[in-house]
């Protein structure tokens, strides 16, 4: 597929790994394939984190977003907001300020049709909220920036092995319970599909809702919410025409053979999402926000402050996410 428009990519925290994948991701554009992208951020960030991985990146500033098309064989394309302190391990309250101004006016470009996707490198969001960074994170962010309610806004993981939509996200676990509601379920299940056909190419996309408790519940024995909630959130998704299954044990819908009978994991809670998520694809999983006007990925991992800077952070993920981002643009843009 052929994206028109490059995709933008917000730098992150300068003090984590994303400046030195997205320069990374550059340097092996060629054998993978990417489609051209463009760096919102620091050109002194991306040398120096290119620098200290032991790779050449050339930087070309540029002043519109279409100028990535001309330049990207031949150097990283950036929209420089100024130079900025490359603290690798160690952020500061100047790095979370530029990530946030990155991260605002990728999105902005995209919104405005000049960038064909947004890409987000990770933040610290602890970080963020120190300067006034009112959304639980990023999602929230480009979700409302687009006129979308939150809960509109749901989050897949797709990997290479699995793909995953988590009901509820970060709250704790003797939370969710509660939280679940047939209308819950059955939004993001709905927006789930709708998207696989969209955005995935998925003519029919079949969906595995799990169960909240041991076994699906067990006819009551553990738990109520399964038969309560669940159940009729299923038959709801079904009368409006879309292949749903559950709830279904979900010990047992991970394995090789139960994930190629449907197309899409349905999550009650993070954990029961994430922990299969990453243990099949944790180099190459992608966050996709789904519900959107406007196509946005991310790599699915942290800062990991711990590695930032020692040239050992693996690009996979985010090559995939620029990857994953192209080609549901360019699918939204053949069926425009």
């Amino acid at each position: 597929m052929t994206l028109h428009l490059p995709i933008a990519a917000s730098l992150g925290d300068p003090a984590g790994v994303g400046p030195e994948l997205l320069a990374a991701a550059w340097a092996k554009r060629r054998e993978t394939g990417l489609s051209p992208f463009f760096v919102v951020g620091s050109r002194a960030v991306i040398e120096a984190a290119g620098k200290a991985r032991g790779i050449a990146v050339p930087v070309s500033v540029i002043g519109a977003p279409h100028e990535a098309l001309a330049v990207f064989d031949d150097a990283l394309p950036l929209l420089d907001l100024g130079d900025a302190a490359y603290t690798p391990g160690n952020p500061t309250e100047p790095g979370a300020q530029l990530a946030l101004r990155a991260l605002e006016i990728a999105t902005g470009l995209v919104r405005g049709g000049a960038a064909g996707a947004l890409m987000t490198a990770p933040v610290a969001k602890v970080r963020l909220a120190k300067i006034g960074f009112a959304y639980p994170g990023q999602t929230e962010f480009v979700a409302q920036a687009c006129g979308v309610m939150a809960k509109n806004a749901v989050m897949m993981l797709a990997g290479p092995s699995l793909r995953v939509v988590p009901v509820t996200v970060h709250v704790p676990l003797s939370e969710v319970p509660g939280m679940l509601t047939c209308e819950l379920i059955r939004n993001r299940a709905a927006i789930a599909a709708h998207a696989l056909v969209r955005d995935f190419g998925i003519a029919h996309p079949r969906l595995a809702v799990t169960g909240l408790n041991p076994h699906a519940g067990e006819d009551g024995r553990m738990g109520h919410e399964d038969a309560d909630t669940i159940a009729p959130a299923v038959e709801a998704l079904r009368a409006a025409g879309i292949d749903a299954r559950g709830p279904l044990p979900a010990d047992t819908m991970f394995h090789a053979e139960a994930r190629l009978t449907y197309d899409v994991a349905i999550c009650m809670y993070h954990d029961q999402a994430l922990i299969p998520m990453k243990a099949l694809d944790f180099d190459e999983g992608v966050n996709v926000t789904l519900g959107l006007p406007m196509v946005r990925t991310s790599p699915d991992h942290g800062t990991a402050f711990d590695i930032a800077g020692k040239g050992v952070a693996r690009a996979n993920a985010t090559i995939a996410a620029l990857r994953m981002a192209a080609e549901i643009a360019s699918r939204r843009a053949l069926a425009a």
